[in-house]
């Protein structure tokens, strides 16, 4: 009155009887009453190819010693997790829980971590691990520039920052976000203002502001945007520099603003982590009619420097004649000597022969000329 039960090499028999768990069958040959069920016996195969034992009663069979000497068994709290690996090649990763498997037919090894705040992955095959299906489940990762920096945050608070290189780190069960700061030079065009100075001239400003992120935390945490609050910064401490000047001072010195705008947002900028390293006026735009006005003053000034200056000239020169008129008046021999100047100049390039006699000498030059070529004696 018995049926036979065979339980495979690769299967094990859990053994029930009114619900209550009373032994683990071994493979081979069984006999099962006829009338089994009516005394409440049941068996249950188990495939062991599976290497992951998953029971309704699993919490109850844990604690059989006979049991549990077939399998291991992981427990993991919240803040751990661990990798499973089947004759050397990466089969799972577990989360918190209690986790069974069985001992055969395969070799498991168990890699049990503690995923804390912001704790970075590093492994030998970290490649495999990355890459397994569902892995992106308990781990995300980030590659970090040269010139960047990243700070991992947990339900809004930073726990971790990551500089250059490749960072895989746990997930935890809480949401976890990251932010990349660039650490290299920047430079913002703060463009387009129109702004009136302290003598009622409306004209529009382009400013430039170059900075550099030296505390990433501070950049991410103390503002939303540095780069923004940057801007604004700069907007408001322009406005203020070009106020306080007339379009005249303005204009004759740019370089002054700048500086002064540095100075005004260098402070502000550094308690959300960033370095004012330099700022310049690009380019003041007048409106239309300023600038006629403007051409015309330009223009005005201009021609009044020239005739000062013409008029200078005129002045050293008429001085210049009557000096040299008086030497001559008062040297025959000076001015003997310009009349021969005088006439090397007149008869330059051409052929001629004189023959002086007495008289002044203008007077034989002058009887030449009007007796034409001269025959020499």
């Amino acid at each position: 009155m018995f049926r036979r039960i065979h339980i495979q090499r690769h299967q094990r028999g859990l053994r029930f009887q009114r619900g209550d768990f009373v032994r683990l069958l071994a493979p081979g040959s069984y006999r099962k009453p006829l009338f089994a069920s009516l005394r409440g016996l049941r068996t249950e195969i188990a495939n062991t190819l599976e290497s992951a034992f998953r029971h309704p009663l699993l919490d109850v069979l844990v604690r059989v010693p006979d049991f549990v000497r077939a399998l291991h068994v992981v427990d993991l709290r919240d803040d751990q997790r661990a990798l499973v690996w089947k004759d050397g090649r990466l089969d799972g990763i577990l989360g918190p829980g209690r986790h069974a498997f069985w001992r055969e037919p395969y070799a498991l090894e168990f890699e049990v971590f503690d995923i804390g705040n912001g704790a970075r992955l590093e492994h030998e095959k970290l490649d495999v691990i990355v890459g397994f299906p569902g892995a992106s489940k308990y781990l995300a990762g980030t590659e970090v520039g040269a010139q960047e920096e990243v700070i991992l945050f947990r339900q809004g608070a930073p726990i971790a920052r990551f500089r250059e290189g490749r960072y895989i780190y746990w997930l935890a069960g809480s949401k976890t976000t990251s932010r990349t700061v660039d650490l290299r030079e920047q430079t913002a065009d703060v463009a387009g203002q129109e702004i009136m100075t302290r003598d009622k001239v409306t004209l529009r400003v382009n400013l430039v502001v170059t900075s550099r992120v030296v505390d990433a935390l501070a950049a991410v945490t103390v503002v939303n945007d540095s780069s923004q609050a940057l801007y604004r910064e700069a907007q408001l401490a322009l406005r203020a520099a070009v106020g306080a000047r007339t379009l005249d001072a303005l204009l004759v010195d740019k370089e002054a603003v700048g500086q002064e705008v540095r100075e005004a947002i260098a402070e502000r900028a550094k308690a959300f982590g960033v370095d004012v390293l330099g700022v310049g006026l690009r380019d003041l735009i007048l409106p239309g009619d300023m600038k006629t006005i403007l051409n015309q003053v330009i223009t005005a000034q201009k021609q009044a420097e020239a005739n000062v200056i013409k008029r200078r000239e005129e002045t050293a020169a008429a001085r210049s004649q009557a000096h040299t008129a008086k030497l001559l008046a008062e040297n025959p021999m000076l001015a003997r000597i310009k009349e021969l100047e005088a006439l090397q100049e007149i008869l330059a390039g051409t052929r001629a022969a004189f023959v002086f006699g007495g008289g002044d000498l203008a007077t034989q030059v002058r009887s030449l000329i009007d007796r034409g070529p001269v025959l020499e004696a």
